[in-house]
């Protein structure tokens, strides 16, 4: 390495966003490098970065709201007032480079970059580039983005595909051998929503799971529940003779993962990136309200390599998936061809090719 830097990384708001800049600011600190986490105060923030000794910075911010309303002008005052307080804070102890995750928490930290001439880095984690990304674009000196097609959305002459980050526990994990699947094992199905759950993962996929085993499959479950009520969940299941742990949240996925062989989800940048590494076929139920709809563009790209199947939320009914689960119990070849695809579009390293990234941007400026 060569001489160490000051590194501040945007990743407030989200833990789509707090998340791979949390791995990312750790391997830089592994490093050797000073970092700094800015924040947005939000609630989810103070959990994610309980075990975080660098320094944190945070900056009240609210997300974007476009068209001409009361909100919206409410929301363009408080952006200003972000960039206000975030300008002292960084003129004071200014970084060689800042790192923004995306999110309207970006922000505040990149406008006082900017007006203080220090370089920033963008990193997109969706195919589609979220409004922060689009708007901040322009000036960045380089964005960094998870999906190599996302080039073809940004206006931006300097784009690298870094992947995306993910914890060090996760990217272990994902070296290890997976479990093997035997001819006579029960299809071991992961259904999950996203930290708040999802409505009709845990309405709809139970009741069709259960139709699937009156049919003769033979199925186990690991159901994420999020927020929402489990008991419901755990009913179905149980009246339906299977053997399920529903949970309404999971700290530690990388227990989950190596142990399942097929998932129903949702496709945020997160998820993908993770199910990739794993090696884990998926049925991906896109969140049809995800702005700009970019959990469905993260969903065609699996499915164009062949390592998942999409359906729209509108468009999944219990018969539907019940019949879809029996022919997926019926070729196991079938799973084990998405399984290698989808291990072909892993990014093994993200964190460890943004660092790279940050260290040449912030080296270069210096020399």
């Amino acid at each position: 390495m060569g001489k160490k830097l000051k590194i501040a990384i945007a990743c407030g708001g989200t833990g789509g966003h707090i998340f791979p800049g949390l791995a990312t600011a750790r391997e830089l600190l592994g490093r050797g490098h000073d970092v700094t986490l800015w924040l947005a105060g939000k609630d989810i923030e103070s959990d994610a970065v309980k075990d975080w000794d660098g320094r944190i910075i945070t900056i009240p911010s609210e997300g974007f709201q476009f068209g001409i309303s009361f909100r919206s002008f409410l929301t363009a005052y408080r952006l200003y007032k972000a960039y206000r307080l975030a300008l002292p804070q960084m003129r004071k102890d200014s970084p060689d480079v800042v790192l923004a995750m995306g999110s309207y928490a970006s922000f505040g930290p990149v406008k006082a970059a900017r007006t203080l001439k220090i370089p920033y880095v963008l990193h997109e984690a969706n195919l589609l580039p979220g409004r922060a990304v689009s708007l901040l674009a322009r000036k960045a000196h380089t964005v960094a983005v998870s999906f190599d097609k996302s080039r073809f959305y940004l206006k931006h002459d300097n784009i690298e595909t870094t992947g995306m980050p993910l914890r060090k526990a996760l990217q272990q994990a994902s070296a290890q051998p997976r479990r093997e699947h035997g001819a006579n094992d029960p299809l071991r199905i992961l259904v999950m929503g996203g930290s708040r759950g999802a409505r009709v993962l845990n309405e709809v996929v139970p009741r069709a799971i259960a139709s699937a085993v009156e049919k003769g499959v033979a199925i186990e479950v690991e159901h994420i529940a999020g927020l929402q009520n489990s008991e419901e969940v755990e009913a179905i299941y149980s009246a339906g003779g299977i053997k399920a742990n529903v949970h309404h949240f999971v700290q530690h996925m990388e227990e989950i993962y190596p142990d399942v062989d097929f998932a129903i989800c949702r496709s945020g940048a997160a998820t993908c990136a993770e199910l990739s590494s794993f090696a884990l076929p998926a049925l991906l139920i896109p969140y049809p309200t995800a702005v700009r709809d970019h959990q469905m563009g993260n969903a065609r790209v699996l499915q164009d390599f062949c390592a998942a199947d999409v359906v729209a939320e509108g468009d999944l009914t219990g018969s539907w998936l019940r019949d879809y689960l029996v022919s997926v119990s019926q070729k196991p070849e079938r799973l084990e061809n998405m399984a290698v695809a989808m291990k072909k579009r892993a990014q093994p390293n993200a964190a460890g090719r943004l660092a790279d990234l940050l260290e040449t941007v912030g080296g270069a400026e210096e020399a």
